[in-house]
């Protein structure tokens, strides 16, 4: 018998059916697992976010997700990541999710990328060539505002898509 072996790939969720899978994912990690929102995670941020996904092969499954926005010129963030609770062996995902995430912002333009990391992940973060820059508090629970190295996040080619316009009060994403 023939057991396949999953893979993962990570892109820009912009379909309307990576993204409602994007946000359902969210939500169960932030809200439903974590509780750190009551109904949905979804802010004004969302609305000038890229949306990223991990996807598991050969079901094309999403199993992680993060997003990034540039708050102003050359200044990227990224947030909410996470991965899927059955998927979170070995936190290949995870650093998946942020080389796509930061090599992403990198090419288009970014000359900072921050995060806030919550405690319990910060030296997962630090392995992964990213400085602490001081602590502080987020939703009551300790967290590290980091920044990533750019040079361990090289350029790529992919090129900076329009957003699409996205309706944050769809049953779907709220």
């Amino acid at each position: 018998m023939t057991t396949t072996k999953t893979t993962y790939s990570f892109e820009l969720a912009l379909s309307k059916e990576r993204s409602a899978d994007y946000f359902k994912l969210r939500k169960r990690i932030f809200c439903q697992e974590q509780q750190l929102f009551d109904t949905h995670d979804v802010d004004e941020t969302d609305r000038h976010a890229y949306p990223i996904v991990a996807l598991a092969h050969p079901e094309d499954r999403v199993v992680g997700v993060v997003r990034i926005y540039e708050s102003e010129p050359r200044l990227w963030y990224g947030g909410r990541l996470g991965t899927h609770p059955d998927f979170r062996r070995g936190w290949r995902i995870g650093k998946g999710l942020i080389n796509k995430a930061v090599t992403t912002a990198n090419t288009w333009g970014c000359d900072r990328f921050l995060a806030t990391v919550q405690l319990q992940n910060v030296r997962f973060f630090t392995r992964l060539h990213w400085n602490s820059l001081e602590e502080i508090d987020i939703l009551g629970r300790p967290h590290h505002l980091m920044e990533a190295d750019l040079d361990f996040y090289p350029a790529t080619d992919q090129q900076r898509p329009e957003l699409p316009l996205l309706d944050l009060s769809l049953p779907n994403v709220a």
